[in-house]
């Protein structure tokens, strides 16, 4: 065999050699890229995950908080109508023992106001309500009446509407994960998807679109409210 013609078929073996070697290494490269890429996504994957249960537990939480507060309002509400009532009762009673003259009658009924309403009720006498035609109909529409458990049930009430926004809130943070847990499921699927690919330019291009993906959710992920 001419020696130039061993030389030409040598050379070519040295660069079949050549790309062999380069398509392995391009192809180690790739294999340890998707496997971090897959790494970070499974770690990601089961933090989104369990972030996702606990504000889910939270929100239940916050809501069965939310309807204690407004049964206790309620509750408060119809003690202090009931106390109200008994109150405007007893001064019907006293309204009649005025008109009959019966000043003794009418002691024992004002000590049987409850203090609160005693309180609005001396109010009310010193506006002179048997002459002065502006008066106050009585001491509840007073604005020294202040009955305590009317208080608590508004109190009880801002609670409970403060309760039902966070666990909105905190439904809305769930929803937040879930979505992300589903974002990391699309980069594992086109992770996959591009290993099963021979042409190394739409396999970097797949592998491209996942890193992109998954840097936007990894930053979606920082941004949201943690729990433990």
């Amino acid at each position: 065999m001419p020696e130039n013609m061993t030389t030409e078929i040598s050379h070519k073996l040295g660069e079949a050699d050549e790309k062999a070697r380069s398509h392995e290494r391009w192809e180690t490269v790739i294999e340890v890229i998707e496997v971090l890429v897959l790494a970070v996504v499974a770690v990601a994957t089961a933090w989104t995950g369990f972030q996702a249960t606990k504000w889910d537990g939270r929100q239940a939480y916050l809501y069965g908080k939310a309807s204690s507060y407004r049964f206790e309002a309620d509750a408060a509400s119809t003690y202090g109508g009931q106390e109200l009532s008994a109150d405007a009762g007893i001064f019907t009673a006293w309204l009649e023992a005025h008109s009959a003259g019966n000043s003794s009658l009418q002691s024992q009924y004002q000590r049987r106001f409850t203090p609160d309403f005693a309180t609005a009720f001396d109010a009310w006498l010193a506006t002179d309500p048997f002459t002065n035609p502006g008066a106050p109909p009585g001491p509840s529409t007073m604005p020294q009446y202040h009955n305590p458990y009317f208080a608590k049930a508004t109190a009880l009430n801002d609670e409970a509407s403060n309760a039902f926004d966070e666990g909105t809130s905190a439904r809305e943070t769930g929803d937040k994960y879930v979505r992300d847990t589903v974002l990391f499921a699309s980069v594992l699927f086109l992770v996959a998807l591009a290993q099963r690919l021979k042409v190394r330019v739409a396999r970097v291009g797949l592998n491209v679109v996942a890193f992109g993906l998954l840097v936007f959710v990894l930053g979606s992920v920082l941004t949201l409210p943690r729990i433990g």
